[in-house]
């Protein structure tokens, strides 16, 4: 009799639960749908030209978390090696700003040259960005060793053929 009870009991509450539950999810879906609509239009890969740079091509990376990435080759500058630079992004009044850091080592002794700091002011135009960067190269404790150095950018998005 307790077991015919529970199932009974558990049935009902299952075809009432059920349909709520299917609700929540489909609601959950058109949300998640609304939400990829409306993500920023910087959020993506991009080809970027930073003309004035030891190195001018880059890839930069901007996340919808507000996070980005920048890679250029490590060949491109004869005096140091570059990490990936990795940072932030932000929207203010209408724009994107945001600074990614990076730390240099010298060829020749393979110790720290300095640590970069690059901040950015960029505008999106469907496929295209443009703007400009500022780079200050840092030592250990924070001492700026060299920069500003502006340089201007222009981007295009990496797409699907």
């Amino acid at each position: 009799m307790t077991i015919s009870r529970f199932s009974t009991s558990a049935l009902r509450a299952a075809r009432l639960t059920l349909p709520a539950a299917a609700a929540l999810l489909a609601a959950a879906g058109f949300a998640g749908h609304a939400l990829a609509a409306d993500a920023d239009a910087v959020v993506g890969t991009w080809m970027v030209k930073a003309s004035d740079a030891p190195f001018q091509y880059h890839m930069f990376v901007f996340s919808a978390d507000g996070t980005m990435q920048q890679a250029n080759p490590d060949a491109g500058d004869e005096n140091t090696s570059d990490s990936d630079g990795k940072g932030i992004w932000a929207r203010k009044d209408g724009k994107v700003i945001g600074k990614f850091v990076e730390f240099t080592a010298d060829r020749t002794t393979h110790k720290l040259a300095s640590r970069g700091e690059i901040s950015y002011e960029i505008a999106v135009d469907g496929d295209t960005l443009s703007g400009t960067a500022s780079a200050n190269f840092y030592d250990e404790n924070d001492k700026l060793l060299r920069g500003p150095f502006p340089t201007p950018l222009q981007g295009k998005r990496v797409t699907l053929p």
